[in-house]
Formats: structure tokens, C-alpha cells, sequence
């Protein structure tokens, strides 16, 4: 059983930059991130396998960043340019040998 543990999530102004990080306690082969906003289904924000090989959705090209310490198990987005539409519980996730693993979640709030 693998478990994600994330950080990094707080209050940030418009315009303002955030790091999350999620870290596994075990080797995983596709690490990313997922957000859910109140009233929303969960989204995919990006993801990235042990290869480097990354996929973005389309909301967050040119701002986030999804990037991995494969010798840490650990995960890290870096969100440039955080708009208020980008508040949402952020959640680590882990695909690896067919199974699907979820952090607790890391509040994001983008607000004035």
C-alpha cells in the first residue's frame, strides 16, 4: 500500500505563486495532480510518469508547472499566475501496477 502525502497548499493573492509537493512511500510510475472546486467534478491538472513525460490540461499551460524527484518519490507543482478560478482542493495522485492511489488533499485558495 503506497500512501501520498501532500504540502504546500495556503491563501495566495491573484497573480501570486504557489508550490504543492507529494511525496509516496513507494516508487510510482505516473504521479500528478487533480483539483476539485466546490460544485465541481475532480480535473486533471497535469501529470508526469518516472520517464519525464508530461501531459497538462489545457487551463493551466504556460502557468503550472509538474515536475518529480524520482529518487524522492516526490512530485512538486509549481502554479505561476494563480488566477481566483484556480481555488480548489488539489490532490496527489499515483497510478502504478494498475493500481490508483490519492492523497488527502491540499487546500488552494486564490483570493484578494
Amino acid at each position: 500500500q503506497v500512501q501520498l502525502v501532500e504540502s504546500g497548499g495556503g491563501l495566495v493573492q491573484p497573480g501570486g505563486s504557489l508550490r504543492l509537493s507529494c511525496a509516496a512511500t513507494g516508487s510510482i510510475y505516473v504521479m500528478g495532480w487533480y483539483r476539485q472546486a466546490p460544485g465541481k467534478q475532480r480535473e486533471l491538472v497535469a501529470v508526469i510518469t518516472s520517464g519525464g513525460s508530461t501531459n497538462y490540461a489545457p487551463f493551466v499551460k504556460g502557468r503550472f508547472t509538474i515536475s518529480r524527484d524520482n529518487a524522492k518519490n516526490t512530485v512538486y507543482l509549481q502554479m505561476n499566475s494563480l488566477k481566483p478560478e484556480d481555488t480548489a482542493v488539489y490532490y496527489c495522485n499515483g497510478k502504478t501496477g494498475g493500481l490508483n492511489y490519492w492523497g488527502q488533499g491540499t487546500q488552494v485558495t486564490v483570493s484578494s
